[in-house]
């Protein structure tokens, strides 16, 4: 080992459920609790708080949008790291705030373990956390609360990130993840060729074993077996979200969580005297991205970055996704663990299973942090079985941003170093789609589609479709009425032809 090899040697979580608003934490409180946790589990908690260089906070949900999901009445705090450190005692030199996107964890301790290795940074904290749970009790049952936080310092704020969508996609429904992941849903489903009713019931025997392991984890907000049929049955309340699924196979992300880690060098660690027990080695890293936007994608149940960004991961390690003993694939809705699992080289029913949390359906989905829950998670694992590896995966925005970390309590030999990803990213930039219009006119087929209910009731359809022999992509809506609606509810409606029709912006399908 190298002196300057970085290592993970503190992870902590914390999660609250049903407190009273009024005692609740706010979400730089939560990050601090998890930030607590993750110092405690160093065994030098009370050095370290003083020796942190560099606290890094993910981006929390209502801070990740220029129009935000979920307006917070509460106050906000002005700088997130800062307000971290006052809580446990840290006065960082580099105090950030992170982009938006599920990837950043892992993006962030990849960034971290590279400043680590090179010498920029010795000692780091990075840690992110919801408090939604709290927020929407409180708006339900008019209580008011002071969130507003106004700790001074330097801050470095990355700010939004790239830009997810475009109006006209926007105004078609599509830039929600609720909306948009469906229709990757209903694309891998027509590739599989599955029945609706074949499909709904693969779905919930693949999500099944995450209810289990969630229903074990004492940091679940959500933890309660279901059966597939469970899954797969739509009811009252396990209803319609947006077709194919159900309620509880979609992201939840009320939740109160938070999770951390602690990061340093293989030198500053022995100096620190932490136990070489807990320390656990990023082996190997990568990011890639897919074309961001969703109408440049070049179809809809493939991933060229997950593959691309996985497998270089697994090269820097020195390791296939064999020798991988525990799994964590980024679990917002059930199409977006069938494409990495594919990409990975995996079967659905693999035995190592691909959640150790419990995922984002029945864990939780804090935002942006929920794969700091996956990392956290890991690290007892991997100290209990020091030869296994362990593989994350964590996607942001719609299997729009993708990184991948692979960790082990064995040693990483030589000199750390992480590969660059300009080469692979270069060419899944290159890589072409169908052509897009933005004013569709004439005959099309459905590429792909997805329904849109609102409290149980369908609302509107949302279509993917090409045009004639031309072979543009387009995005429409259906008409507002039961009769499509119904139809694309009781028949299959990939590949079938209608008429699409443009006017001042917004596209219509109408079904022959």
């Amino acid at each position: 080992m190298e002196d300057l090899t970085p290592i993970i040697i503190g992870g902590g979580q914390f999660t609250q459920k049903g407190v009273d608003p009024l005692l609740a934490h706010p979400p730089m409180g939560i990050a601090a609790e998890a930030a607590k946790a993750a110092l405690a589990d160093t065994g030098q908690g009370e050095v370290l708080a003083k020796l942190i260089d560099t606290l890094l906070v993910i981006r929390i949900f209502p801070d990740s949008s220029n129009r935000p999901r979920m307006q917070i009445p509460f106050g906000r705090a002005e700088n997130p790291p800062r307000a971290v450190a006052r809580r446990i005692g840290a006065n960082p030199v580099n105090a950030i705030y992170g982009n938006v996107g599920g990837n950043t964890p892992q993006k962030y301790i990849s960034e971290m373990a590279e400043r680590i290795a090179s010498g920029d940074v010795e000692v780091a904290l990075l840690t992110g956390s919801e408090a939604i749970e709290t927020a929407r009790t409180a708006i339900r049952n008019n209580i008011q609360l002071d969130w507003q936080e106004d700790d001074s310092g330097s801050l470095e704020d990355r700010g939004i990130g790239e830009t997810m969508m475009t109006p006209h996609e926007f105004a078609h429904g599509i830039g929600i993840p609720i909306q948009t992941y469906p229709l990757f849903e209903n694309a891998i489903r027509g590739q599989l060729g599955h029945s609706v009713e074949e499909h709904m019931l693969a779905m919930g025997e693949l999500f099944a074993p995450f209810s289990e392991i969630a229903a074990d984890n004492p940091y679940s907000s959500y933890g309660v077996r279901r059966s597939a049929e469970d899954l797969a049955t739509v009811t009252k309340e396990n209803r319609f979200i947006g077709f194919p699924y159900p309620k509880w196979m979609n992201a939840m992300d009320g939740v109160n969580q938070g999770a951390a880690v602690v990061m340093t060098s293989v030198a500053r660690a022995k100096e620190l005297g932490v136990d070489p027990s807990r320390w656990i080695f990023l082996h190997g890293c990568s990011e890639a991205n897919e074309k961001i936007l969703i109408s440049e994608r070049v179809n809809y149940y493939s991933s060229p970055a997950i593959a691309a960004n996985s497998a270089q991961a697994l090269d820097m390690a020195g390791k296939s996704i064999k020798d991988i003993a525990h799994i964590d694939i980024y679990s917002c809705f059930p199409s977006a663990v069938e494409i990495s699992a594919r990409e990975l080289g995996l079967e659905l029913d693999d035995f190592r299973g691909f959640t150790v949390t419990g995922g984002l359906p029945f864990f939780g989905g804090p935002g942006n942090n929920y794969s700091m829950h996956a990392i956290a998670s890991m690290i007892p694992l991997l100290r209990n079985k020091p030869k296994d590896f362990g593989l994350v995966t964590a996607n942001g925005g719609y299997l729009s941003k993708h990184a991948t970390g692979i960790y082990s309590a064995t040693p990483a030999v030589g000199n750390w170093e992480k590969g660059s990803s300009v080469n692979i990213q270069q060419s899944i930039n290159s890589m072409t789609g169908p052509e897009f219009t933005e004013t569709p006119s004439g005959s099309g087929t459905i590429e792909t589609y997805t329904v849109v209910f609102r409290k149980g009731n369908p609302e509107k359809g949302i279509i993917i479709g090409r045009l004639g022999q031309c072979g543009r992509r387009f995005i429409a809506n259906t008409p507002i009425d039961d009769r499509n609606l119904n139809l694309m509810l009781e028949s299959d409606c990939l590949g079938v032809s209608g008429e699409v029709t443009s006017n001042n912006g917004l596209n219509t399908f109408t079904f022959n």
